[in-house]
């Protein structure tokens, strides 16, 4: 069962890992296109609809796409106060009980709704109501869906891993007695 459970957490570090490097890109082509843009308008007085809601875009496929590697790497908001002290197998126990009880069924929740929206969307070719402004709208709501599912992925490889721990302690204390 461990060697399962292993593989599976694996499996889900190589995906969000390889997205999440994939994604960091993004934010040098962000800066390079809020350096532009903040140059074109200050020094030319030209500005473009599309660039600044492409800024946008961009910022929300940062945040979206790389939300499965920030939680991969332990770098989502929590409240320390009594975590830190925990011992190994109590952290586990917290966020096992966290991801099943929250974070799973949020992302379940966010998918199924944000599927249903980026789809209407997409049915009706809904683009920027902006003129100028970029086509082509449901590929952002689609990026919810997407984001969400990284994310609900690393739920998954998170209750895996912290399984892992949870029964190895159980292991180790069954061969002690």
């Amino acid at each position: 069962m461990n060697d399962f459970l292993k593989g599976v957490a694996h499996f889900v570090n190589q995906v969000n890992e390889t997205v999440g490097r994939g994604v960091s890109w993004l934010t040098v082509v962000l800066v390079l296109l809020v350096c532009f843009d903040v140059t074109a308008r200050y020094f030319f007085s030209a500005s473009q609809v599309w660039m600044m809601e492409l800024e946008g875009h961009l910022f929300s496929l940062i945040f979206l796409l790389g939300a499965g590697f920030a939680l991969k790497h332990d770098r989502h908001v929590r409240v320390d106060l009594f975590y830190a002290n925990f011992s190994e197998k109590d952290k586990a126990w917290t966020d096992l009980v966290g991801s099943v009880v929250f974070l799973i069924p949020w992302c379940v929740l966010i998918i199924y709704f944000s599927y249903q929206y980026a789809y209407a969307s997409f049915l009706d070719g809904e683009g920027s109501a902006n003129p100028g402004g970029l086509p082509a709208r449901y590929l952002m709501k689609f990026a919810i869906v997407i984001g969400m599912s990284l994310l609900l992925l690393q739920a998954i490889g998170k209750v895996a891993e912290n399984l892992c721990v949870i029964l190895s302690e159980a292991e180790e204390s069954d061969e002690t007695v």
